[in-house]
């Protein structure tokens, strides 16, 4: 276990639905086929009995072990779920099954969920609803849908986190123009607008939170990996890597694959998750690692 260094570190808060942490699908088939009530007595019946682990459940052990290397609680997980108390009481006992320490939520009773995530200070939001993530999104909080995948799970304690660059992590500024006017309008302006800094996306509060984390441990033990995976490639790379400069934030590795598909470089990174805001992206890459739609920018539109 790391050394606790005292350092004043801003907790890391990310909201979880309870279908993005179990793997929930004969329970919302049930409530699709058959209706809430059916599906209330369906959980009711079944709470004693744990649900499997879902596709980002992965994710969040590594993020709350974290606490566990630092002796701080540098992460808190809070469930965000549609579900009722009542039939939420399967959903805690599954989480207490699995030894995770979630002890904070918000049951929704069939409302939307996505309103407590501000009051909890969230710096992300997981749902398998992307619906609830459009709407965390709009209140200025990094969200994803989180899609199904064939990761498996490993036994690797180090996190590793991969983001998109246009429209996750900087602002969608850029990719407006080579949406609107092509590849070589995108060239030139990036080119011309080398040393200008862009705007932040959605996903740059949480980087900066994860950077956080990283500095509180020693050099050569930092369990947390990031990674820019992006279409970009030169020259159009030199305003991403002085933009990073000017932010004052670290990426550990980048990807400038200029058009290449992702999947492949995701999986030799081994990703426990990538951020991206095009979906046919995101549907390719959800082929080797656990992947997070976000509907956001211009690609969404």
């Amino acid at each position: 276990m790391t050394k606790n260094y005292n350092r004043d570190i801003k907790q890391l808060v990310i909201a979880i639905s309870s279908r993005a942490l179990f793997d929930m699908a004969k329970s919302h088939e049930v409530y699709i086929e058959q209706g809430l009530e059916a599906y209330q007595k369906y959980q009711i019946k079944y709470e004693d009995e744990p649900l499997e682990k879902g596709v980002a459940f992965n994710l969040v052990q590594k993020l709350l072990n974290l606490n566990y290397l630092l002796k701080q609680e540098v992460v808190e997980v809070i469930l965000l779920s549609r579900n009722s108390a009542d039939t939420g009481l399967r959903v805690f006992n599954s989480i207490k099954h699995y030894g995770l320490n979630i002890t904070r939520a918000a049951f929704s009773g069939g409302d939307l969920p996505h309103r407590y995530i501000g009051a909890f200070n969230g710096h992300l939001f997981l749902s398998a609803d992307g619906a609830d993530v459009r709407q965390a999104l709009e209140l200025g909080i990094a969200a994803a849908t989180i899609l199904p995948s064939n990761k498996s799970l490993t036994g690797d304690e180090a996190l590793k986190i991969a983001f998109d660059g246009d429209a996750v992590l900087f602002s969608d500024e850029s990719e407006q123009i080579y949406k609107t006017e092509g590849l070589e309008a995108f060239t030139k302006n990036e080119i011309d607008s080398a040393n200008e800094p862009m705007s932040g996306g959605p996903f740059k509060p949480f980087l900066a939170a994860l950077q956080q984390i990283q500095s509180a441990f020693p050099p050569g033990e930092v369990p947390i990996r990031t990674c820019l995976v992006t279409a970009r490639s030169a020259p159009a790379h030199e305003r991403v890597v002085r933009t990073l400069r000017a932010w004052n934030v670290r990426i550990d590795e980048s990807l400038f694959l200029g058009g290449l598909e992702k999947g492949k470089f995701l999986q030799a990174f081994d990703a426990d998750v990538f951020f991206d805001d095009q979906e046919s992206h995101c549907e390719s890459a959800s082929k080797h690692v656990t992947t997070g739609h976000v509907p956001h920018g211009v690609a969404n539109k």
